[in-house]
């Protein structure tokens, strides 16, 4: 069997973690939070902090705010249950930092591509399941700066290529999660 893809996007704060950490916390063995926020300020370290602290003990935490591909292949390998949470937070990350945007996105679509296409899995009962979270950033105004129009049209078009390859989509609006795929 392989491994089942479910890609969650929406707007910030619209209930997509909480949906995607009990979806997870429901599959039977180890589980995985790849995080790609860095505690750059105090808010941000205690906010992490807060969020380790409700995953409780039950999940390993892989801190990757740039090497997701490297991490994906990893946890996907040994545990049940991963959850990535965030694309467009690591794709911030990517498009501020001195490294190749494109050649970045690529390389986490190529690994997300190779880790559903894996004949088989050997992670034990139930299988990996990989749920990725997104914002949805292309519902709102058109930005008034350079940087922020290209982050939103690298945003749409990631999470374009990120759905075409999930097996299940949702987007959660106001803490309701909606198939769509």
């Amino acid at each position: 069997m392989a491994i089942k893809i479910v890609f969650v996007t929406g707007g910030a704060k619209s209930g997509k973690s909480s949906f995607v950490l009990d979806k997870a916390s429901g599959v039977r063995g180890k589980k995985a939070f790849i995080a790609t926020a860095e505690a750059l300020d105090d808010e941000m370290k205690e906010r992490i902090g807060r969020h380790k602290t409700e995953r409780g003990d039950e999940w390993e935490t892989y801190e990757v705010p740039l090497k997701v591909s490297e991490a994906l292949i990893d946890a996907t390998g040994r545990h049940s249950a991963v959850v990535m949470d965030c694309l467009t937070i690591w794709l911030s990350n990517i498009l501020i930092g001195e490294v190749d945007t494109e050649e970045n996105v690529n390389k986490l679509v190529a690994t997300l591509t190779e880790i559903k296409e894996s004949p088989v899995c050997t992670t034990g009962p139930g299988c990996s399941v990989l749920y990725i979270v997104s914002n949805e950033v292309g519902m709102g105004i058109v930005p008034e700066n350079g940087l922020a129009r290209e982050f939103r049209d690298l945003a749409g078009g990631l999470n374009q290529r990120i759905a075409e390859i999930s097996d299940e989509v949702y987007l959660v609006v106001a803490g309701i999660p909606v198939k769509i795929k």
